[in-house]
């Protein structure tokens, strides 16, 4: 199974991919975490993003591909299944990630896509950002982030629909009943992607299916 993860702050993304790895047995492969790693270990890669970043810039997307290309190979070798999280965050991403995928028969089977209220994620994120003493988090900051979000992430997710492969799911609810539709899901669809080609597939919206899962 191989899932990646199209989310708003806030939605619990890193939470639920890691639930998702985990029941997989497939890496969970986090952007953010990949260009830590490759700092820390100071690799010819770990050290173009932090000259990047020492000069202020963002790491452009050329080298987190590079590092995406290779989390691929190291997941091919163990089986070939696995959850992305962290990108891609705009079109062109989208577009240069489909790539990456296709030269190495790695594309992804389901682009999960999770959902949510922008008034319960505001609140979500202001608690987090008490919790972790960070004042730069206000609400009205809060909420620019979620616009820009809804407007790189709506052709995104068209697209995916578009080729079949996006699942909706209702994440508004406590993460162990996000957790178990989730799982429900691609349970049901593991022994198919496989089986049936992209043009054939329709997009599945489970954002109604709540009361089946435990809530009124």
């Amino acid at each position: 199974m191989r899932v990646l993860l199209v989310a708003p702050p806030g939605a619990g993304k890193g939470t639920q991919g890691a639930l998702i790895a985990t029941h997989f047995d497939v890496p969970h492969i986090a952007t953010g975490d990949l260009l830590r790693d490759h700092v820390a270990r100071q690799t010819e890669l770990g050290v173009a993003v932090q000259d990047h970043l020492n000069r202020g810039e963002l790491v452009p997307d050329a080298i987190v591909l590079d590092m995406v290309r290779s989390a691929f190979l190291e997941a091919k070798q163990r089986g070939g299944g696995y959850v992305l999280d962290g990108m891609p965050r705009n079109m062109t991403q989208a577009r240069a990630l489909y790539q990456v995928g296709q030269s190495l028969d790695m594309t992804a089977n389901v682009a999960l896509h999770l959902k949510a209220d922008d008034d319960e994620l505001t609140r979500r994120l202001l608690a987090r950002a008490a919790l972790e003493h960070r004042s730069d988090d206000s609400e009205d900051v809060i909420r620019r982030r979620l616009a820009l979000y809804h407007e790189v992430t709506h052709p995104i997710v068209d697209w995916y629909g578009s080729r079949g492969i996006l699942v909706s799911v209702d994440a508004m609810r406590p993460v162990e009943r996000v957790a178990r539709q989730i799982l429900t899901a691609l349970e049901a669809m593991r022994s198919l992607v496989d089986l049936v080609p992209e043009n054939a597939r329709r997009s599945v919206d489970l954002t109604g299916l709540g009361a089946a899962f435990g809530d009124a």
